[in-house]
């Protein structure tokens, strides 16, 4: 095969039906929707559509849909308006395996005097809870906890936090990034104040997210401009990629089974061959609460990026963690929160699968990876030193 794309956690192909939609706002609907004339209204009147296809795969009010340029963008923006709404509080409680969009904010924010708890997680990457509670006093300004984890696909219990953490009057914000589109999301019962999505994620371009924010919410915008996004977000509007987000929207709710039956049973079909044919090797994370295209395996004794290489020879395209922090030689810091094994989280492979994956991929990659990891440990002095040591005990 050409290529076999598993990397959909990182960014996801455009699909189709949005391309053809988008097309006509990078072409012959170039007005500005700002302005008075009626060809500009034509281009406005299609973004109001776009708001209300976000809205609806959210379950919440178009004017509570604010867009962006990407997630990190309204993660940034939550988490600054909260310190801003609340100048007399300096605390922030986050978790110790968030996005980066979220974790090196929140390390910058502590390094400026902000006083910042990193809530742990266990060994299968499940949030503690009763650790996060016990961190709330009415010195804090923001809980920032992500829906579900980029690199494990973990997923946090939002609803009970943003129930505890509403109790205590204090802002919640959730990255869910990779959560949208993946599995159901109602804002209308779920307590979250606001919200973070990125289009790249299901199958909208690069480059436009959303903020969501609930009404009443206290907020200061962090892009100080004009009058766009009902002034929560200077800027001219990035016309084509909303109106590209808008339909990537509502093709995610139409797909909503489909990711949670056809992809998750790829997902776990590829899954059970890697750990049937590769010996020393095992899940990250919580198999059962996470999200149905993720896994993320771990091989003793073999380096990640050596196994990406070799894969990219098959045209396999895989990743070793959050494409944010690739190129980085430490292991993941979601695994190292976790506790994963150092020779275990330096040879994860994080897989995640789309609607567009079939069950000729899953196999080509069953086939092909094996040899890879046997090629692998024979080259390990680690890997040969941990079998002579078993061998040695019996």
């Amino acid at each position: 095969m050409d290529r076999v794309y598993v990397d959909n956690n990182a960014t996801t192909r455009v699909a189709p039906e949005v391309l053809d939609e988008m097309l006509p706002y990078l072409k012959d609907l170039y007005a500005n929707p700002s302005s008075m004339y009626s060809f500009a209204g034509e281009v406005a009147e299609k973004l109001k559509e776009a708001r209300a296809r976000v809205a609806d795969l959210l379950g919440a009010d178009t004017e509570e849909i604010v867009f962006t340029s990407c997630g990190s963008e309204s993660d940034s923006t939550a988490i600054w308006a909260a310190v801003n709404a609340n100048p007399d509080k300096h605390h922030i409680v986050t978790t110790r395996v968030e996005h980066p969009a979220v974790k090196n904010l929140c390390e910058h924010l502590a390094r400026k005097g902000w006083r910042v708890t990193f809530v742990p997680v266990d060994g299968k990457g499940r949030l503690d809870t009763d650790y996060l509670y016990r961190s709330l006093t009415p010195d804090t300004a923001i809980v920032s906890v992500m829906w579900a984890n980029n690199e494990t696909g973990v997923i946090f219990p939002i609803e009970e936090i943003g129930n505890e953490v509403r109790e205590r009057g204090i802002m919640f914000h959730t990255d869910a990034v990779q959560a949208v589109g993946k599995i159901p999301i109602d804002l209308r019962h779920a307590p979250v104040d606001m919200l973070s999505l990125s289009g790249h994620k299901l199958h909208a371009p690069k480059g436009v997210g959303v903020l969501y924010i609930r009404k009443g919410t206290k907020f200061s915008p962090f892009l100080i401009g004009g009058h766009q996004e009902h002034g929560r977000r200077g800027g001219t509007e990035n016309v084509a990629s909303i109106v590209a987000l808008g339909k990537a929207c509502e093709l995610a709710r139409q797909h909503m089974d489909a990711e949670n039956t056809r992809v998750k049973k790829l997902r776990d079909r590829l899954e059970a061959g890697l750990l049937a044919a590769i010996p020393a090797s095992a899940v990250n994370g919580d198999i059962d609460n996470r999200l149905p295209n993720t896994c993320n395996i771990g091989f003793e004794s073999v380096e990640g990026e050596a196994i990406l290489l070799l894969m990219d020879q098959h045209g396999i395209c895989a990743s070793s963690g959050s494409a944010c922090t690739s190129g980085s030689l430490e292991p993941s810091h979601v695994l190292r929160a976790m506790g994963v094994p150092f020779t275990s989280a330096h040879g994860s492979v994080r897989f995640s699968l789309s609607i567009y994956n079939t069950e000729e991929e899953i196999d080509y990659i069953v086939e092909k990876l094996p040899p890879i990891i046997e090629r692998l440990r024979n080259l390990s002095p680690f890997w040969k030193e941990n079998q002579a040591a078993k061998a040695a005990a019996g």
